[in-house]
């Protein structure tokens, strides 16, 4: 067994699941090298001697992904390879006591808000000057802004509030403050997310607030896209819609995760809305906003789906015709509303649904890309990649939506830059576009 001697402590966070995970990764990682700790992000070499693992524990998948990945670094551990193994995240909040008894060889296990906690185990001291702060991960040009946490929604398949907690909003004066370290860090984009940002505010200010959170983040000197993700459709602010149509700089973008389009299954999932009140939003933020690009999800396979449900939520797609959708198949979670229902779809028939979905979608989405061809987008390059560069319009969110592909062996552009491309073909999910 190799050993390693007394030796300095180098960390290295690894990161699984969502971007809110990601931005919590990103405080831990800022919070230690403010400590002075030798700190790394997922680093490909083998020379941290602790590890900590941010999991999530979302669904079946996200879950097994987790624990291997916890399994993997208990299994360096017992090598020599690394001296401490730590889990947080929404796992660990979630099936820690289990957790427990099933891998003992984890060092530590801490929930989703226990920050000071895992910094203390680590001898480092929470930084309050550091509030605001962070060190990115991703290409600088872009950023998650994390406006709240938690939620209380009580959706009926849904473990968050399980492993996030009730609903805590961010004061405006913070969020906005933590937009211009960024912005002078050279950040472009910023990427607006929480588990529910619809809520926005009522908790602080007595009144959805999303509306002037926009406003303020707009005045940020050198942010150019402000993107909207995860907004709740039911109390959705309309203020915050004009918001949007007003300023130059906000991403006439929103995604809003509608998971079904039977009025009936809407219920069962405890939505709080109809297909009828759902058609009539989307009406009016196509309004309200011209040309709009709408992100939804959905969820194949609930619990008392029947093939009828289904094909509501098929013909609700067609016709809703959403310019970029994602499809779960629905997992059975412990202690959620859903739980106490028998899971009656069989797994089988939830992927053939899940791929009907999706081969539905993907001639939706072929169609509305074609019409992009002969135009002109402004668009911010992400990457470069063999002959390749991969850029965005204000229409795509990093790495669930459509890219804009550029020759690069024809064009030198600079990463993180934004260039006008013009449109000469498309697939259902990608421009290929040149310079102009």
């Amino acid at each position: 067994m190799k050993t390693r001697g007394a030796k300095k402590t180098k960390v290295n966070i690894v990161t699984l699941g969502c971007s809110k995970n990601l931005v919590d990764s990103e405080v831990l990682l800022t919070q230690l090298r403010g400590n002075g700790i030798d700190t790394s992000h997922e680093s490909k070499k083998d020379d941290a001697n602790v590890v900590v693992i941010n999991t999530c524990g979302f669904i079946d998948n996200a879950k097994q992904e987790s624990i291997d990945t916890i399994l993997r670094y208990v299994d360096a551990k017992e090598e020599g390879i690394v001296e401490k193994v730590y889990v947080t995240g929404c796992l660990s909040e979630r099936y820690k006591d289990d957790l427990q008894k099933e891998i003992p060889d984890v060092d530590a296990w801490f929930g989703t808000r226990d920050l000071s906690r895992l910094l203390k185990q680590l001898n480092a001291n929470y930084k309050h000057e550091l509030v605001g702060e962070r060190i990115l991960t991703n290409p600088s040009h872009y950023a998650y802004l994390k406006i709240s946490e938690g939620c209380d929604r009580p959706c009926s398949f849904c473990a968050i509030p399980l492993m996030r907690g009730k609903h805590i909003s961010r004061p405006v004066e913070e969020l906005v403050s933590e937009a211009k370290n960024l912005a002078k860090k050279g950040t472009k984009e910023l990427l607006l997310i929480a588990q529910d940002s619809t809520y926005y505010g009522l908790d602080l200010y007595k009144k959805r607030n999303l509306s002037e959170l926009l406003k303020r983040l707009s005045d940020v000197e050198g942010i150019e896209w402000i993107r909207l993700h995860y907004a709740f459709p039911t109390g959705f602010p309309m203020d915050a819609l004009d918001v949007m149509a007003e300023r130059s700089n906000i991403c006439k973008y929103l995604d809003i995760p509608l998971q079904h389009g039977s009025t009936n299954m809407l219920k069962i999932m405890r939505r709080g809305t109809t297909r009828e009140k759902t058609e009539e939003l989307l009406q009016t933020i196509r309004e309200k906003v011209p040309g709009i690009a709408i992100r939804t999800t959905l969820i194949a396979g609930h619990p008392g789906e029947t093939e009828a449900e289904f094909e509501e939520m098929m013909k609700f797609v067609e016709t809703s015709r959403f310019d970029r959708l994602g499809v779960f198949a629905y997992s059975h979670e412990e202690n959620t509303h859903a739980y106490s229902f028998t899971d009656d779809v069989p797994e089988g028939t939830k992927q053939e649904r899940v791929e009907a979905v999706m081969g539905l979608q993907q001639g939706i989405s072929l169609e509305l890309n074609q019409e992009k061809i002969g135009k002109t987008f402004k668009a911010l390059i992400d990457r470069k990649e063999g002959g390749s560069f991969y850029g965005r319009t204000e229409f795509d969110s990093p790495d669930v939506d459509n890219e804009v592909i550029l020759n690069a062996t024809k064009n030198y552009l600079r990463i993180g830059d934004f260039v006008n491309a013009k449109v000469i073909s498309a697939t259902e999910f990608d421009l290929m576009a040149e310079p102009v």
